[in-house]
């Protein structure tokens, strides 16, 4: 349909109307009403606006059907889904969830020398009172005694910028396990109840374990220990036996005062 043929239609029909809304008046005043300046101007837009509009949207459909990537008004960009191989998808591997420690959380507050401690000391960490030491052995000969009682804990691994008791055994983590001394709670013989500070050590999830008594522990889990008690970590074949200044050090080496590192 041409421009004309939809304006006069146009006006053929706001005319129609506007007669229905005069009803019983008179034809000048219907004619008055119609020629009305403001009434003019008004028809005249909106006559405007209605044709430019319809040619937007002819162009839209127009543009829609040659280029289906083409924006609409909002902007939004349609594109057609890319099939793709579903035997691709169904063959590739799903990623696990790792549980492991990423040492994130203690990255800022418990790094030392540029090495994240992968242990943090518990609440209930105490110096001991009593002097507790180490006396290590290789195949049957005695080495150097260890003092272990100046501090509440010492770490041993094969890191030596961070293990207080380095162990240089392949097998050894560098973060192998720790001797932790913790206040716990005593119940004496009549009753009483007391705290004393007791010697404990945890394994840092170590490679290959750590034994005492020959009995592997569980990782990550507090173990007491007691004295005369053996001591072994991985496969090395040193073999360490917890006493302190009290015990019956006969059968162990001379007590040669060493500083742990």
């Amino acid at each position: 349909m041409e421009e004309s043929q939809l304006r006069a239609s146009r006006y053929h029909a706001k005319d129609a109307r506007d007669r229905k809304h005069m009803g019983s008046r008179s034809e000048d005043q219907y004619r008055r009403h119609r020629n009305h300046p403001y009434r003019k101007i008004k028809n005249e837009t909106q006559e405007g606006y209605e044709t430019q509009e319809s040619r937007r949207k002819d162009a839209r459909r127009q543009d829609r059907w040659r280029n289906p990537l083409t924006p609409d008004r909002h902007g939004v960009e349609f594109r057609v889904a890319e099939k793709t191989d579903s035997s691709q998808t169904e063959n590739k591997p799903k990623e696990k969830p790792n549980f492991q420690l990423s040492g994130k959380l203690t990255e800022d507050t418990n790094t030392y020398r540029g090495v994240v401690i992968k242990y943090n000391e518990p609440p209930e960490a105490r110096k001991p009172k009593k002097r507790w030491r180490l006396y290590p052995f290789k195949n049957d000969e005695a080495l150097q005694v260890l003092h272990i009682h100046r501090q509440s804990a010492y770490l041993i691994g094969r890191d030596r910028l961070v293990a207080d008791i380095p162990v240089d055994h392949p097998s050894c983590s560098k973060q192998h396990a720790v001797l932790q001394y913790r206040m716990v709670d005593l119940k004496r013989e009549d009753g009483t109840v007391g705290k004393r500070v007791a010697p404990y050590i945890i394994d840092l999830d170590s490679s290959n374990g750590t034994y005492v008594n020959n009995v592997k522990i569980e990782p990550r889990r507090y173990v007491e220990l007691f004295e005369k008690d053996v001591i072994k970590f991985g496969c090395s074949s040193r073999d360490f036996v917890l006493l302190h200044e009290m015990s019956d050090a006969s059968d162990a080496a001379e007590d040669e005062v060493v500083e742990s590192p």
